[in-house]
């Protein structure tokens, strides 16, 4: 795992939040890819946490929050506030669970009533390692993100197994997203000051009282 030097300063920050049934193993990617570890002694998220990992895309210094949402139904009225500001989602069914899966078109409902419409969502396979057990066929996940236009991979965070991939992945279509609003913003901004340029101002220029009939002078500023 690379480390950034941040004295420089940050040029974005962007906060993605994990979404999922419980024990889907959501800490244990975002232990995975903030810190590099992954223990086999599990505990359920209680509320939420957070963890920060700054890395460089397309030459720039992007610091990654990544809230881990507890999946406990006793939890999701206090998890739903925060959703806004979230730019990004992982959305991780465990595909040895059949019903984590099937709740996955439930956490997408949600997440869309809470968050920024562009959110870029990743739907997550985690658990791949136990390809043995496996409970929810590669191809029907496949589809479902395909319907419902997300991004999808199977991961396995004992194993590091696209952990990293997955989270760059989603963290890069944030920042082309977020790039493209700025240079429309920019290109918005530069042609309205070139109209107001365009269209100059009237200026009347003060004439000798002697001259009969006033005269109205008209130029452009630059």
């Amino acid at each position: 795992m690379s480390t950034i030097d941040t004295q420089q300063g940050l040029d974005y920050v962007f906060k993605v939040v994990l979404i999922g049934d419980s024990a889907v193993g959501k800490s244990q990617l975002l232990s995975r890819f903030s810190r590099n570890e992954f223990s086999l002694v599990a505990k359920a998220t209680i509320g939420v946490e957070f963890q920060t990992r700054t890395v460089m895309i397309d030459h720039k210094i992007v610091k990654a929050q990544v809230w881990d949402t507890a999946g406990q139904e006793r939890y999701r009225a206090v998890t739903g506030a925060y959703y806004r500001g979230a730019v990004g989602a992982m959305l991780v069914y465990d595909i040895t669970k059949q019903q984590s899966f099937e709740h996955a078109s439930r956490w997408l409902e949600e997440i869309r009533s809470h968050a920024d419409k562009n959110i870029v969502i990743m739907l997550i396979g985690n658990k791949c390692d136990l390809g043995t057990l496996r409970a929810v066929p590669t191809e029907n996940a496949k589809q479902f993100a395909q319907d419902e236009n997300l991004f999808f991979m199977e991961t396995s965070a004992m194993e590091s197994t696209n952990v990293e991939i997955a989270f760059l992945m989603v963290l890069s279509e944030i920042y082309r997203i977020v790039s493209k609003k700025s240079l429309m913003a920019n290109e918005e901004l530069e042609a309205s000051n070139n109209t107001r340029l365009l269209k100059g101002t009237d200026i009347t220029v003060p004439i000798d009282q002697e001259v009969e009939t006033p005269v109205k002078s008209t130029c452009c500023l630059y």
